[in-house]
């Protein structure tokens, strides 16, 4: 059992227990979101030189050389006296600038940011609904639009997403963090076919990604396959084939699941339409995003598709507690 040395206080950590796990476990407030090492949200500081290598994947050199990790991934393997960063240095203050319902479970909220430097279309931000709650939420928006657009699914007990659906309006201060991730277009090869495949609220990153790849003056094909069980999941269809129409080369197809499918939408789960229409997929990037499921099984079948793994970029939408 090792110790954890927090503001002048010293916590129990037990065997196979995690920074983050242990310290809520005894009623510190840490900031979290996923609790699988990827929003960044519960990133700490530790004073010791004793970070295991694992809870620091994902953070930039610069970071882990300061001795920040990540606690909801962090085993200690010794004694370690912690600490959380400033968070003044984290948090970017953000106005919402529009509140757009796309279908029954799914809302846009617009946002400005004038202190926000740069991003990558397809990366995520964490919204703060208060100083200790956070969610996750990929950019569906690209730089040059001046302002970051999220998609936000309402989920039945989600504390911040019934916040964002019942309360959030337009003129509302609200914090965030600098987007991160890495599930975004690089135009190193522009005539790279890009294979986009997404559920749900997962068409967020996947239209950013394509708008910005566009932008880009890609020249490969983009195929956007979007899956939901009804036809009443999908959103933005109209937009999406408007878009298709514009460039000849981006393919929109919509996928229904369900029964009663007709011929204005493919039949079957989205990554099913996308493996079928495209079962070699030797030389192509590929994008997944939404339910974790899904990016699983599609991940590995891309993969058997011949997809190199380096260019197989992932974003699974992963809900932890109440969201």
């Amino acid at each position: 059992m090792s110790q954890l040395h927090f503001n002048d206080i010293t916590y129990q950590c037990a065997e196979h227990e995690t920074v983050l796990d242990a310290l809520t476990r005894q009623g510190v407030s840490i900031p979290s979101s996923c609790r699988n090492g990827v929003c960044q949200t519960c990133m700490m500081q530790s004073v010791d030189a004793n970070v295991p290598s694992a809870a620091q994947n994902g953070l930039k050199p610069t970071l882990q050389a300061q001795n920040y990790f990540l606690a909801c991934v962090c085993h200690p393997t010794e004694d370690m006296t912690v600490s959380l960063p400033d968070n003044t240095d984290r948090l970017l203050s953000a106005t919402v600038t529009a509140v757009r319902q796309l279908n029954d479970e799914i809302k846009c909220v617009g946002l400005d940011c004038p202190s926000l430097e740069s991003y990558h279309a397809g990366q995520f931000i964490n919204l703060y609904q208060d100083s200790e709650c956070a969610r996750s939420y990929s950019l569906a928006s690209v730089p040059t639009d001046g302002y970051l657009r999220l998609h936000v699914r309402r989920l039945p007990d989600g504390r911040v997403s019934n916040w964002i659906h019942d309360e959030l309006k337009i003129g509302d201060s609200v914090q965030i963090s600098i987007p991160v991730g890495s599930c975004f277009y690089l135009p190193d090869v522009p005539q790279q076919p890009l294979l986009l495949i997404g559920t749900g609220s997962g068409l967020a990153p996947l239209i950013g990604i394509a708008r910005d790849a566009l932008n880009q003056q890609h020249t490969g094909d983009i195929y956007l396959y979007h899956g939901s069980h009804d036809v009443a999941g999908l959103y933005l269809v109209d937009e999406l084939r408007e878009m298709a129409e514009h460039y000849s080369n981006f393919h929109y197809l919509p996928c229904v699941s369900g029964d009663d499918v007709t011929e204005q939408y493919q039949a079957g789960r989205a990554v099913d339409v996308a493996l079928t229409a495209h079962p070699d997929l030797t030389g192509w990037r590929v994008f997944l995003c939404g339910n974790p499921n899904m990016v699983k099984t599609a991940r590995k079948k891309a993969y058997l598709a011949k997809a190199a793994m380096n260019d197989i970029y992932a974003d699974a939408f992963l809900v932890a507690g109440a969201k």
